[in-house]
């Protein structure tokens, strides 16, 4: 049995043209975008899914804490604010392994996008403040839009915010060429119902960004960050 509840599945957009054979599409997209009051675009960061709760520190499978060598600096930092933490479960980029992208301006390892209590996911607002509160940044702002009236000028608006470099600089893990950013995840400003997340929270995926022809688990490399010897997570 699982001591702590993953995140949930992310549907995308039907014009995203990156899904998978399990992925889900969310084609009534539009009809429940139209009920948001403010949408928020941030930029989907190629990273593992981490979740720092009072019971420790999970990846993919939350039936028991992780142990990964790529988590050993989060799971260091987590020591320091577990019992801060109370009823919150913190979502997080791990940007600390490079997978299909290789960030070079690079200021953290570590970028919240959502904080869940209970039955509820915080809002916007209130997510950034936590991260702040236990020093954490959160993932790039691509964009707010509020209650869009024109579908295909939404959707273009979306792939053209996809044909950017991104925050970061990316840069494809093989040919070290520069890349565009892996997609786009838009969540309601506002918060919302846990069991509501598949009408709150949409994500666009480029084409073909898994480009690593073996799993990034089997010869992983540290990312290196902007300014090493800095202040961040790594050093605890």
């Amino acid at each position: 049995m699982a001591i702590s509840q993953k995140y949930g599945r992310t549907y995308h957009y039907p014009f995203s043209p990156g899904t998978t054979s399990d992925d889900r599409i969310q084609h009534d997209y539009w009809q429940h975008i139209q009920k948001i009051p403010t949408l928020i675009h941030t930029e989907k960061l190629d990273g593992e899914n981490n979740c720092l709760s009072r019971h420790g520190v999970f990846a993919r499978s939350h039936a028991a804490p992780t142990v990964s060598a790529w988590t050993e600096s989060i799971r260091r930092f987590w020591q320091l604010i577990k019992n801060d933490l109370g009823d919150l479960d913190i979502f997080l980029e791990n940007l600390y392994a490079i997978h299909s992208i290789e960030y070079r301006n690079l200021e953290h390892h570590f970028y919240v996008f959502g904080i869940r209590e209970h039955d509820r996911w915080l809002s916007w607002e209130e997510t950034k403040f936590y991260a702040a509160m236990i020093g954490l940044p959160t993932v790039p702002e691509m964009g707010i839009v509020h209650r869009p009236a024109d579908q295909f000028t939404f959707e273009q608006d979306v792939l053209t915010l996809t044909k950017g470099r991104g925050t970061f600089e990316s840069h494809d893990v093989l040919s070290g060429e520069p890349a565009t950013i892996e997609g786009i995840v838009s969540r309601n400003a506002d918060a919302y119902a846990v069991d509501d997340f598949a009408h709150n929270v949409f994500k666009y995926v480029r084409k073909g960004h898994v480009k690593t022809n073996q799993h990034w688990t089997r010869s992983w490399k540290r990312a290196a960050l902007k300014n090493e010897g800095g202040t961040y997570v790594g050093h605890y």
